[in-house]
């Protein structure tokens, strides 16, 4: 059934970007949400433009700063989900993927509060233009959680799991508080004493984890859910998520986990911001060095949602790779890790899910599935005579 919205035009003139490479004046057209071959639509010049596939988001908690709840300003959880999208459109995501935690941390990153943003996600997906996919970043020291994660996981409609540690298990085998112990309690409304000891309380727990996990893995996977780790470190993490059935890699840490799952033909999911800053704050491997390195599938927003097109410029203009490689890695790439075989290029019968950047490669103009997500005034100018 057509969506209220849907454009029926030829776009004409502009540089499209097709899977073999840049088409000069090219013409792309689309109708009923759908990119189509027709050329009887009405024509909009768009000389001067470039027309790319939307960008796939596969990992953002930028959303956070929508949704928290400073103050008391944010008390409807489906508007901060409105807002959030406002800033995706402008940013040329068609389709994002918002990764929420569900961990001891407790606050923005609590199980209370996962549970209301996963709400609000659901209580307006379908009113939004751009296609919001939800994430859950599960602490896999939540031992108590499992029994329940399973149902939580359909009630929420998550189709997209990812298992995190971020227990600090050095410092606690040594018996010794981590750093920001206190700011870290506090922020999720616990006494520090309190907070310590349930980091302790879970750390003894760990030689229950395997089975455990391993059981929880294959209940996510028979349910249809995709599931993949976070910060491999070393082959071997990469080998035990493999085990599970976890085929993704998100943010691994080393090239020597990276290298594993390209090896094992597993996917390798890195973050933009990493690429636009020349190396990872954190000291872990360089985007730039594993892209070089063939050991990359697609890059993520991360925390900053400018970041995959401004990546994806970057490795165009460094030579590093040709413009169709660089932006595959925020599109086609994206779309081959997540199976999402009807988005990620330009060709008749996928969705119209695109971007348009001006001269200077700003966003100029946001489509997905047809509809008008984001558009900036010169552009409007041309699509509305």
């Amino acid at each position: 059934m057509a969506k209220v919205g849907e454009l029926n035009l030829r776009l004409v003139g502009g540089d499209v970007l097709r899977p073999e490479g840049l088409e000069r004046g090219g013409a792309v057209s689309l109708s009923g949400g759908l990119l189509t071959d027709a050329s009887c639509a009405r024509e909009v010049d768009l000389s001067g433009y470039r027309i790319l596939p939307g960008i796939i988001d596969l990992h953002g908690d930028g959303f956070e700063r929508h949704v928290a709840p400073r103050r008391g300003a944010m008390k409807e959880m489906a508007e901060g989900i409105r807002a959030t999208e406002a800033e995706l459109a402008a940013n040329g995501i068609t389709t994002g993927v918002l990764a929420q935690f569900y961990s001891w941390e407790g606050g923005l990153r609590g199980p209370e509060f996962a549970a209301q943003v996963f709400a609000g996600i659901k209580a307006v997906k379908d009113q939004l233009v751009t296609d919001l996919i939800p994430q859950l970043r599960f602490e896999i020291h939540m031992l108590d959680a499992y029994a329940d994660l399973l149902g939580q996981v359909k009630d929420w409609g998550i189709p997209y799991v990812v298992f995190n540690d971020h227990l600090p298990h050095e410092r606690l085998a040594e018996g010794k508080k981590p750093p920001r112990l206190t700011g870290q309690a506090l922020k999720a409304g616990r006494n520090p004493d309190v907070h310590f000891q349930m980091l302790l309380d879970m750390h003894a727990r760990k030689s229950e984890l395997p089975a455990r996990l391993d059981r929880l893995c294959a209940d996510l996977i028979a349910a249809g859910v995709t599931i993949g780790s976070h910060d491999d470190h070393r082959s071997e993490d990469r080998a035990t998520w493999r085990a599970r059935g976890a085929r993704i890699a998100e943010f691994p840490e080393t090239p020597e986990a990276a290298e594993a799952a390209r090896n094992a033909g597993d996917h390798v999911i890195l973050g933009s911001p990493n690429v636009v800053r020349g190396g990872s704050h954190k000291g872990n491997a360089s985007a730039l060095d594993l892209i070089a390195m063939g050991l990359c599938d697609a890059l993520a927003s991360d925390y900053h949602y400018p970041s995959p097109r401004r990546a994806a410029l970057l490795l165009e203009k460094s030579g590093l790779l040709p413009v169709e490689h660089a932006w595959a890695l925020v599109s086609s790439g994206p779309a081959r890790v997540l199976g999402l075989k009807d988005r990620g290029t330009l060709e008749a019968g996928k969705r119209a899910d695109l971007v348009i950047l001006d001269a200077q490669n700003q966003v100029a103009a946001t489509l997905s599935g047809g509809r008008i997500s984001y558009m900036s005034g010169a552009i409007a100018a041309r699509v509305l005579a």
